[in-house]
């Protein structure tokens, strides 16, 4: 994206206008601040994926990415000198346009949330910022991740920064040298927070990467969520395993629901899970179930302990349960055609939808962020929404994400995303996943409402 000639001179932090009226529900500006290298891409990104998960519109607007797009190439460490005024220009300019972006985002597309990832060093730009976000009604959170942790900086330079577009054909240890010069660069001039003169301000502290934190002034019900959702989360290398519990009875006559036990091949299943669970010689695992009796079957099989958590429980098909899709068709054909228009927020008479199970699934997120190694064994519906999670779906995708019957799928966190791996373990089991059918119309045909139920005995 070029930057507008006349950014530089528009004075979109100094307009002289009144300030818009802060309400209980203005949308909200996550600034980020900290020096190069100190994970606030990371924290940005993945706070992002958290709030549109739950249901919050969140952007992330990076501005190296509005500098990349403006200048096109880079040289050195030299475009980051304070003293270089031209370069100075530009990047002031990047963080007007990439604010005007903010302010449109949260107008005219209906967002709720944007994370504004700069280094944001000095008092002048934080003041800039502040005056935008005034100007315009938003509320303003400061997210500062300080480190002095020459293991953790270190680290975060070499899974990250090294592969950036800045570096792109660049021998290894002059972009190492060239990115720890640009660190010095911005040292110079860099103010972090004050707890005293900017007492009056909404931000968390995060000393080396959650080692200790320090908030202040939290304002509502957002940023007490952001500042719980940052306080769980860590950077230890772990893998998630997910795998639905083994084939069911009720799997094999194609009925939802239920809490009926394992089939036989569902059996065979629990066997070679705890079979390949014993192969990976996973350290400290935990292994979590839902209350139901197909998970609690699978994981007896393991010969490990387990917790069970009633979160974990399918989805509660309310007048549904039990019933063949053909019944449903039969009995409440204009449910089963709403439910395809809109199945993410659709929720079963006298049951629940997707949306209220991502709320339900909130403290099972919290807490595999905080866990290490942990083995998920849960269920079509669940599996789908802590899926959607990890892989940063959005809720149109969530409901069609395919979890076939014995498979694990093993996701280790990576800088900003997440590594599947799909495991089949080799056990027969039907198919239990059913994609949108082309006509959702409440007057279909009945043939046309079944065209995509998979088959069943």
């Amino acid at each position: 994206m070029a930057v507008p000639g006349n950014a530089i001179t528009t004075p979109l932090c100094y307009r002289p206008q009144a300030s818009v009226p802060q309400f209980t529900n203005s949308p909200t500006v996550i600034v980020m601040v900290g020096l190069p290298a100190r994970g606030k891409t990371y924290i940005s990104k993945k706070l992002t994926r958290y709030l549109n998960w739950i249901g919050v519109p969140t952007k992330v607007f990076n501005v190296g990415q509005y500098r990349r797009d403006a200048v096109k190439s880079y040289k050195n460490f030299e475009f980051f000198r304070p003293d270089n005024e031209e370069a100075m220009k530009i990047r002031k300019a990047c963080a007007v346009t990439a604010l005007h972006d903010v302010s449109a985002y949260l107008t005219q597309e209906q967002g709720q949330v944007a994370v504004f990832d700069a280094t944001n060093t000095t008092r002048d730009r934080r003041e800039m910022i502040l005056s935008f976000a005034k100007e315009n009604g938003y509320k303003v959170f400061f997210v500062e991740s300080i480190c002095d942790d020459p293991d953790i900086i270190a680290a975060n330079i070499t899974q990250v920064k090294l592969t950036s577009p800045d570096y792109e054909d660049c021998d290894r240890e002059e972009a190492l040298e060239d990115f720890l010069k640009r660190i010095e660069c911005y040292k110079t001039n860099y103010l972090p927070l004050d707890d005293e003169r900017d007492r009056s301000l909404s931000y968390i502290k995060i000393f080396n990467v959650g080692s200790r934190y320090l908030v202040n002034h939290v304002l509502d019900h957002i940023q007490s969520r952001i500042v719980y959702y940052l306080m769980n989360i860590h950077v230890t290398p772990r893998s998630i395993y997910l795998c639905r519990h083994g084939e069911s009875e009720l799997n094999v006559v194609g009925r939802i629901g239920g809490d009926s036990g394992l089939s036989r091949h569902g059996s065979k299943f629990a066997s070679a899970l705890a079979a390949f669970i014993q192969e990976q010689s996973i350290k400290e695992l935990k292994v979590w179930t839902s209350h139901m009796k197909r998970t609690i079957q699978t994981a007896e099989a393991l010969g490990v302990p387990y917790e069970q958590w009633k979160a974990l429980n399918e989805i509660d098909a309310g007048v549904c349960e039990e019933m063949m899709y053909e019944e449903i068709q039969q009995h409440y054909p204009e449910e089963f055609a709403l439910r395809d228009q809109d199945k993410y927020r659709y929720r079963y008479p006298k049951g629940e939808s997707y949306e209220d199970l991502v709320q339900r699934l909130e403290p099972v997120i919290m807490e595999l962020e905080r866990q290490e190694n942990v083995l998920v064994i849960c269920h079509q519906a669940v599996m789908r929404c802590l899926l959607a999670y990890f892989l940063d779906k959005t809720a149109e995708e969530l409901p069609y994400l395919n979890c076939p019957l014995h498979s694990v799928l093993k996701l280790t966190p990576v800088a900003y995303g997440c590594k599947v791996e799909s495991i089949f373990l080799n056990i027969e089991a039907v198919n239990t996943h059913r994609d949108k059918p082309v006509n959702v119309d409440v007057s279909r045909e009945s043939e046309e409402a079944l065209d995509t139920v998979p088959a069943h005995v």
